[in-house]
């Protein structure tokens, strides 16, 4: 099933799953998946691995265990890692194994890896995509500004023609302040973009985790989010549970100003995702 058609019907709730890393056994990736699975989200997209580090074929691997689960599977595909020779190695082995909906990115900037130039941007990557079969194609954005765009307004232009190049609907990196969000969608409908937008959440669950991704991403922190990491920064049980809440209440009061969706970003951690899913139900399927 595409998920472009999920939309088409309820408010979309889905997870982001990463490949483990090489020191760890492929079983607890397949663990974790086994118990998200459980929780019955719409799809459940994996990722390339951080910093273009990762493999094609394993997160392949892994969207086919989703598949075999009786869920949606989505696979990153970071164009910066591919020459095009392996985006249509990855293609053709993705059509052979049911994947079907694809989430197309210009990924990390990796300074330890040489980027490959076939496709400069994702947008580019989209228009071959829309070229090699029927998948459905995601494109990514950020409410709070693209760190290499200079503002928020050239950002939604380029992702504009993200949108016109065929991207079927949007996810959002990260963010913590629902202000930032609304604002972007305005801005971004205003511009005439009327993809579905899916709204990116990562429940915290550890500071220093947090700190280096809103460094990447440059997500702002909201006062009343950076009390709760002083506060429970040396009490994880504490700083999780938390952390746990805001995502919840950010999830309650997207719902209610009436979100696209909302990708919960799991960092592999189904307890957490677990609590969410459990608590914010309901407000889903309203």
């Amino acid at each position: 099933m595409k998920v472009r058609d999920i939309f088409k019907e309820k408010m979309v709730f889905s997870f982001e799953v990463f490949p483990p890393k090489k020191t760890s056994t492929v079983d607890v990736i397949y663990n974790t998946l086994d118990e998200l699975s459980g929780l019955k989200p719409d799809f459940i997209s994996v990722t390339f691995g951080a910093g273009g580090s990762g493999n094609s074929f394993f997160a392949l691997d892994i969207a086919s265990r989703i598949k075999e689960s009786g869920l949606i599977p989505v696979l990153h595909l970071p164009c910066i890692n591919f020459t095009r020779a392996e985006i249509d190695s990855t293609l053709s082995e993705a059509q052979k194994r049911g994947v079907e909906n694809i989430l197309a990115l210009r990924g990390d900037i990796n300074p330890d890896i040489p980027p490959v130039r076939d496709f400069e941007h994702a947008s580019d990557l989209i228009t071959y995509l829309r070229g090699k079969g029927d998948f459905d194609i995601a494109g990514a954005c950020y409410p709070e500004c693209h760190p290499d765009a200079e503002t928020l307004d050239e950002d939604i232009a380029n992702l504009k023609i993200k949108v016109e190049a065929g991207a079927d609907h949007l996810i959002t990196q990260l963010f913590f302040d629902n202000d930032s969000f609304y604002d972007f969608r305005d801005k971004a409908a205003a511009k005439g973009i009327n993809v579905p937008i899916e709204a990116g959440i990562m429940p915290v669950v550890n500071k220093n985790q947090i700190e280096r991704m809103v460094t990447t991403c440059g997500a702002s922190l909201p006062r009343k989010f950076v009390k709760i990491m002083q506060r429970y920064e040396h009490n994880p049980e504490a700083l999780r549970d938390a952390g746990i809440a805001y995502a919840i209440n950010q999830i309650v009061d997207l719902a209610a100003s009436g979100v696209d969706g909302i990708h919960l970003y799991t960092m592999n951690n189904a307890y957490v995702a677990r609590k969410i899913s459990e608590a914010v139900s309901g407000i889903i399927e309203a």
